[in-house]
């Protein structure tokens, strides 16, 4: 079977000879063989282009997407089919612009260089096509959907570029590819310090990955850096987060690990947000409960049943160790706090929108010059942040209403009217 290579050079000896039928000299001759044949090539290979790209477009393309239309949607998008297209016909032309050139050794050779190299650049960026197309696809798998595959797509560019470069070296200069990267170790030293971010955030990619401390949609802070918002994207050499009021903030991966950052997802995925907040009150209101207060409060139906029960077991206990009832500090009373913290312990469990399977409790911090803080130590049943919010505002709002009721009073610092009334 005679070659393509062997029938161009066939037709490039009968193009020759009618050159020299016409009369035309060697060189002229030559020239016009050339051109005539360089002439040809190209109509050759535009034809093959237009016959690839019919059928790797209208009948591969389409008959791959009535199989799985995600795939096919991936490989368009990605250009694989344009890449794989450019790779043949750069290695057709590679293999007659030899026979073409064929009197024009210096060219030939020049020429034999620079197709190899783009022969090289189009199988990279058909590889590359192809990783980023399975990089799109890894996207809408589960067990990927929050994993940095930037990251580990980067790497993988990094390695075909470093290979793409030693190739085209070696071309150039027709030396071995090993002896070039036995001079590359001279200069590592250098090279370590310019690619020394994507160094670290390549190490900072494998870690956050193999211990599974972020992921893409988390919750993340860093004071630091202004970080607080949800992750973008995690790539090799940096880390996209949208703040909260929509600003994007770019950090380098390996601060992940040399910083410290507080992490969301923990909170998110137990379904509970935590609510810790205090109501100071003044502590010169802070009294001992009679019979008239607690005939009032046993009115509030929260508490009727749990002043009711205290009434009694007080009322046994004094008695049983005959107290004088008259001196309020002997014995055991009930107080307008300790009634306000069972109150609030009684709401919190019946408000529907409260975790009630979490930590739940009411406590009194240590008093300081601004009062007696009585903290809320629970949480939400949701995570979002709106929810969490009216939920918070609508326990305190009736917080605030009801301490009247208690004869307790908020600590407040005093306002200029407060002063001015006090001057007049």
């Amino acid at each position: 079977m005679i070659s393509i290579k062997e029938q161009t050079s066939t037709l490039y000896d009968w193009t020759l000879q009618l050159s020299h039928f016409m009369g035309l000299g060697d060189q002229a001759a030559q020239l016009s063989t050339v051109s005539i044949l360089l002439i040809s090539l190209i109509l050759f290979l535009l034809l093959v282009d237009y016959i690839l790209r019919f059928f790797l477009n209208s009948v591969l393309l389409r008959f791959i997407r009535k199989k799985n239309e995600r795939w096919g949607n991936h490989l368009s998008r990605n250009k694989i089919l344009t890449y794989l297209i450019r790779l043949i016909l750069t290695g057709v032309s590679q293999q007659l612009c030899p026979v073409i050139f064929n009197g024009l050794p210096n060219l030939n050779s020049l020429l034999d260089k620079i197709l190899s190299v783009l022969l090289l650049f189009f199988l990279y960026k058909f590889s590359n096509s192809l990783l980023r197309a399975g990089r799109d696809a890894l996207r809408t798998s589960r067990a990927f959907a929050n994993k940095p595959v930037d990251s580990y797509l980067q790497v993988l560019q990094i390695f075909l570029i470093f290979i793409l470069l030693t190739l085209t070296v070696s071309i150039f200069t027709g030396s071995s590819p090993w002896s070039f990267l036995v001079s590359l170790g001279a200069a590592s030293a250098v090279l370590m310090l310019v690619f020394k971010d994507t160094i670290l955030g390549f190490v900072a990619s494998i870690q956050v990955s193999a211990n599974d401390s972020v992921r893409v949609g988390d919750w993340i802070e860093m004071p630091k850096y202004g970080v607080d918002g949800d992750i973008l994207e995690i790539n090799l050499n940096n880390v996209r987060v949208q703040n909260f009021d929509k600003t994007i903030v770019t950090i380098p991966t390996y601060t992940l690990l040399s910083d410290a950052f507080k992490n969301y997802r923990g909170m998110q995925e137990t379904g509970g947000r935590r609510i810790k907040r205090a109501i100071n009150i003044k502590i010169s209101t802070i009294r001992y409960m009679d019979e008239s207060d607690l005939s009032e409060l046993k009115k509030i139906s929260l508490l009727t049943s749990f002043i009711e029960e205290r009434e009694q077991r007080i009322r046994e206990y004094n008695s049983k160790h005959n107290f004088d009832s008259d001196v309020k500090v002997n014995g055991r009373r009930m107080t307008n706090i300790g009634l306000l913290r069972k109150y609030i312990t009684f709401f919190s469990e019946s408000n529907p929108d409260i975790n009630q399977e979490m930590t739940l409790m009411v406590r009194q911090l240590p008093p300081t010059s601004k009062g007696l803080p009585v903290e809320l130590y629970m949480f939400t049943k949701g995570t979002s942040w709106a929810f969490y919010e009216d939920t918070m505002s609508d326990i305190f709002d009736h917080l605030f209403a009801a301490i009247h009721y208690f004869d307790l009073e908020v600590f407040e610092e005093p306002s200029s009217d407060d002063i001015r009334g006090l001057l007049q």
